[in-house]
């Protein structure tokens, strides 16, 4: 636990009796009962900052805390520092790197950050910009489904054949209530048969459910207007609730489901990992 700082009174009272009447630290500590090594702190702060006890008697508590307590001048680097904002909007043109945009800012320049350091800046700089919007999940509002990177093998008891069955998991936004299952590949009718057997499961329809936009459920792939195919559209006909696919490359549309395909990889499929099936 932090100890109090000790008070002004005291501090001005720790000068008086050092400054004018010459006692010892020792004698200070004893006097007003505080450490022997916060006398000597206070006095030394003192004399940095100028302050004998003659002009400690023409200044106020607070004149003496701001002399005595100045605020951390921030340490100044000798190196000249790139425009990362520059270099960020670089490395977006064909066939610049860092190592490139690093010499152009080197070249004649004698106070330039050494090339790891620049690195580390830059990288420091770029992870600032990254901004993600919080998203609020309304209970059976949406369903979030994708298949699990690792299969699980599967060995046929007759001819010794090993097959690899895919993981599909489906998570609800607002609950986390997960469910998931084993298909025999990640077809058109894999995806939507599972999704039946995820609505069973949950005993209900959401309003939206959000896919990955694959190939077997998406028609014209597309950042922002993406088209499924026709049988992933008369499912959602069928069941009533509307489909949005997540953006490609874009994880974070659909956070639910992919932190339950890793809980499903760690809590199921390891423990699986040396048991024949």
């Amino acid at each position: 636990m932090p100890t109090n700082r000790v008070t002004m009174r005291r501090i001005r009272e720790t000068l008086r009796l050092h400054l004018q009447a010459g006692l010892s630290y020792g004698e200070i500590a004893r006097a007003l009962k505080i450490a022997k090594s916060s006398a000597g702190k206070y006095v030394w702060l003192a004399r940095a900052a100028g302050v004998d006890w003659d002009v400690a008697q023409t200044l106020t508590d607070d004149e003496i805390e701001a002399r005595l307590f100045r605020a951390a001048v921030p340490r100044s680097s000798p190196q000249l520092s790139p425009d990362f904002a520059l270099v960020h909007q670089e490395l977006k043109r064909a066939g610049v790197t860092l190592q490139l945009l690093w010499e152009e800012y080197a070249r004649d320049n004698t106070l330039a950050y050494k090339y790891t350091s620049f690195c580390i800046k830059y990288r420091a700089f770029a992870q600032s910009l990254k901004r993600s919007m919080r998203q609020v999940h309304i209970a059976g509002e949406n369903l979030f489904v994708d298949y699990s990177g690792n299969g699980v093998p599967l060995i046929d008891a007759a001819t010794g054949e090993i097959a690899t069955a895919q993981i599909f998991v489906a998570t609800l936004g607002a609950s986390n209530y997960t469910f998931a299952c084993a298909t025999p590949r990640q077809s058109t009718a894999d995806w939507i048969g599972a999704q039946v057997r995820a609505l069973e499961f949950f005993g209900g329809v959401p309003r939206l459910i959000v896919p990955d936009q694959t190939r077997a459920l998406i028609k014209y792939p597309d950042s922002y207007d993406p088209e499924p195919n026709r049988t992933y559209e008369e499912f959602a006909e069928h069941y009533g609730c509307a489909l949005l696919a997540a953006r490609p490359a874009h994880p974070r549309d659909k956070p639910k489901v992919e932190g339950s395909v890793l809980l499903v990889q760690r809590w199921i499929l390891a423990r699986l990992r040396n048991r024949p099936r």
